[in-house]
C-alpha cells in the first residue's frame, strides 16, 4: 500500500484505488501523464485497452482535464526509444514510479536437466524511483521483486 500513496504536506495518504499514470511522449517533445482510473479492478486485457486508449487520446490531444489528475502510481517506458534502462523521476505527489526498458533478446544461463546451458531469452530491465521518506529500499526492492515474478510467470492463456 505505501507504494500506492501520496504525500500532502506532512501527511501520507494511503490510496484505496490504483489510478495508474502512463507517461506519454508527445510529438512536440513534451510529456503528459494520463491516468487509467481504478486500474486495480481491470484484468490484463482491460488494462491494456485502458492504457492504449488514454495514450492515443493524449497523443491526439483529446484528453479531458480529469484524465490527467489523481494518479497514484506511474509507469514510464524508456524502451519505446530503444533504451534498455533509465532512471524515472517521481511524478509528485506520488511516492514511486516504475520505468521499463526495451525488450531485447539476450543470452542467459538456464538450468536444463540439472545442467547449465546458454539459451536466448527476451529480457527487459525495470527500474523504480521512490520517495525514501515513505518507501525504503527494502519495501521498494520487494515491490520490484513482485513485479519481476509476475512478469516472469505471466501466462497469456490465464487471462
Amino acid at each position: 500500500p505505501l507504494v500506492n500513496s501520496s504525500v500532502e504536506g506532512d501527511n501520507i495518504l494511503l490510496k484505496k484505488m490504483v489510478n495508474l499514470g502512463i507517461a506519454v511522449a508527445m510529438e512536440d517533445g513534451g510529456l503528459i501523464v494520463p491516468v487509467v482510473k481504478d486500474a486495480d479492478t481491470l484484468n490484463v486485457i482491460g488494462l491494456g485497452r485502458g492504457i492504449s486508449d488514454v495514450a492515443r487520446r493524449a497523443r491526439t490531444r483529446n484528453l479531458r482535464p480529469e484524465e490527467i489528475q489523481d494518479g497514484t502510481f506511474t509507469i514510464t517506458n524508456f524502451g519505446i526509444f530503444g533504451n534498455i534502462f533509465g532512471t524515472p523521476i517521481i511524478n509528485q505527489p506520488q511516492v514511486a514510479i516504475l520505468g521499463v526498458g526495451a525488450v531485447q533478446k539476450k543470452p542467459v544461463v538456464i538450468e536444463r536437466d540439472g545442467e547449465d546451458t546458454i539459451a536466448i531469452r527476451s529480457m527487459m530491465m525495470i527500474s523504480m524511483s521512490f520517495d525514501h521518506r515513505i518507501v525504503d529500499g527494502a519495501l521498494g526492492g520487494r515491490f520490484l521483486e513482485r513485479v519481476k515474478e509476475y512478469l516472469e510467470d505471466f501466462q497469456l492463456d490465464t487471462i
